[in-house]
């Protein structure tokens, strides 16, 4: 490619709306340009590392075999309602409604889509398994777009769903798309870990997450010191701490006028943080299905971890209580809340930690006070249930019992889930298995977010002149910049004749022929991630050799072109 008949329009200012650093390098590169709130064109430069992205993809998912289909973007209604998804799915499902009055939406995720065309074309265990895929562009409307193409409505996503008669089957292609997507990020030059994750809206028995490491990631992974255990941290055990010690102080009330955080409260009573209780007020539902009043307790230093809070009986669809059902069911305002001396009845969920806390600092319910020397069984009764509701930290146990955890930053690329018989079933989908009963096929659901990767690259792969591609993902793998090539037709031919011997190699190389002077050219080079930068000059023809650096390095070197291809080609 002749860069002098090719679009590329770089910016030398950090755009001010830009908070990633992958945001703000894709704009000043060019790549995307903003159309409304989380809805961005991309130009050709971004094009090209978008389909080098979508190349990989495609063919180790061929390799795994896969086959490739698509599907329409927008779905109707009636599908979404066989599922129950059109309502469970939420306000970022976004649905459409056509001159007749039919309504739609623009998919997420085609799960019903795929599920529909299975059943209207298999019908015998003979044809299982088989796996589709297709790689499209999908819209959900997030509430907060943000951080460039890392969080927007509309994405470039790969969808893949399988089917098989058997579980065990469908186990099998689990792992051969986990395996297919390890060859995939270590293809595109990606830092990744692959974690156990929650199965989320998509449903599912097993679900694994592979995240690119990076400080700017939105998500927090856990993994262990002394064995392969990693896990996204919604899902992550924390463990038992062991045995409650006896009690060792009396119950006193203690002022604390405007202490309410556990942080300030542990700060005026000289106590470590971890020695007070963090009271979070929800309401759920009971056994009958009626309002229920939950406080949910964890350790100050802690954090509530809403996932696995919501898969305790009652929880499911629970909310925080506004400040009326508090005041009616504990008499107090929040910054002061405990389990103790409640006006009406409520259910006590405490955090396996706090269960094994004692002489334990909480909210007195009452305004101004706090309790110290919390016991359970002396003072209140034991919690009506203790299960592990928080957020593991640096330093727990791993819950294989081997090592210690860690926490990282990650950006989710992928995602694989063991869907089992719930789409199928939902569906009405079946095929006759080997004695002529009509059975439910299993099913597996594997995405990969091809825009997001992109991103995720520049946050791993970038310094302060800009991107560093890995080579797999990089818009051209070589760029031949021509020093003054209207002043010299002898630098201008030998430039051509460098740009048509690469290209002969077999090596994707761009042209930079448009004239500018040293400092703009190679400013741009670096800015836009060239992995192998080639000077052609007058200087360096008269000694036979070409000024050579590659993006990563720090100084330029004189090669020949022997030399130079066979770099190039290693």
């Amino acid at each position: 490619m002749r860069l002098s008949q090719f679009h590329l329009h770089t910016e030398k200012e950090t755009p001010a709306d830009a908070e990633l650093v992958s945001h703000k390098l894709m704009l000043k590169a060019g790549m995307i340009r903003k159309l409304a709130a989380g809805l961005y064109t991309w130009s050709p430069l971004g094009l090209r590392v978008l389909r080098k992205v979508e190349a990989v993809v495609r063919e180790e998912m061929d390799a795994a075999g896969a086959i490739e289909m698509a599907m329409p973007s927008v779905q109707p209604k009636e599908l979404w309602e066989e599922t129950g998804r059109w309502a469970k799915f939420g306000p970022q499902l976004l649905k459409i409604r056509d001159r007749k009055e039919q309504d739609y939406c623009f998919t997420p995720t085609a799960e019903e889509a795929v599920t529909d065309f299975f059943r209207q074309e298999f019908s015998s265990y003979k044809q299982l398994p088989v796996n589709f895929y297709q790689v499209t562009t999908k819209f959900r409307d997030e509430i907060r777009p943000r951080f460039g193409v890392m969080r927007a409505r509309e994405f470039v996503m790969k969808d893949a769903y399988s089917f098989h008669v058997s579980d065990e089957d469908l186990q099998r292609e689990y792992r051969n798309m986990y395996d297919a997507y390890s060859r995939i990020f270590t293809r595109l030059g990606l830092t990744f870990r692959a974690v156990s994750a929650d199965t989320g809206a998509i449903g599912g028995s097993a679900s694994h997450e592979f995240q690119v490491l990076a400080d700017s990631g939105e998500d927090a992974t856990v993994w262990s010191d002394g064995s392969d255990y990693a896990a996204n941290v919604e899902l992550a055990e924390a463990v038992s701490p062991g045995e409650r010690p006896a009690a060792a102080e009396t119950l006193r009330k203690v002022d604390t006028p405007v202490q309410k955080t556990c942080e300030e409260v542990a700060a005026l009573l000289g106590i470590p943080l971890q020695r007070t209780v963090k009271s979070v007020a929800v309401m759920g539902v009971d056994a009958e299905g009626d309002p229920q009043f939950v406080l949910a307790l964890v350790r100050g230093d802690h954090v509530v971890n809403e996932i696995k809070l919501a898969k305790l009986p009652g929880l499911v669809d629970y909310r925080l209580a506004s400040e009326a059902e508090i005041r009616e069911h504990l008499g107090a305002e929040p910054g002061f809340l405990g389990p103790l001396n409640a006006r009406k009845k409520i259910r006590v969920v405490a955090d396996r930690s706090v269960a094994a806390m004692a002489d334990f600092v909480v909210g007195a319910n009452e305004a101004g006070f706090h309790l110290a020397g919390l016991n359970w069984g002396r003072d209140l009764p034991e919690p009506d249930e203790t299960a592990d509701i928080r957020n593991v930290v640096e330093g727990d146990p791993s819950p294989d019992g081997k090592g210690t955890l860690h926490v990282a930053r990650g950006i989710e690329v992928g995602h694989v889930f063991a869907l089992g018989r719930k789409y199928s079933e939902a569906m009405g989908c079946t095929v006759l298995d080997e004695a002529g009963k009509a059975v439910h096929p299993a099913m597996g659901c594997y995405g990969i977010g091809v825009s997001r990767i992109v991103a995720a690259a520049i946050e791993q792969n970038h310094d302060e002149a800009g991107i560093i591609w890995p080579q797999a993902m990089a818009p051209w793998r070589a760029a031949v910049c021509v020093i003054n090539p209207k002043g010299n037709a002898e630098v201008s031919a030998a430039a051509d004749a460098l740009y048509r011997t690469l290209v002969e190699a077999g090596i994707d190389t761009l042209l930079d022929d448009r004239g500018l002077r040293p400092g703009p050219m190679f400013a741009d080079m670096e800015l836009i991630g060239i992995p192998h930068r080639i000077v052609v000059s007058e200087r360096g023809l008269a000694a036979g050799t070409f000024e050579y650096r590659a993006r990563s390095a720090a100084e330029s070197e004189a090669v020949d072109q022997a030399s130079l291809l066979q770099r190039l080609r290693a």
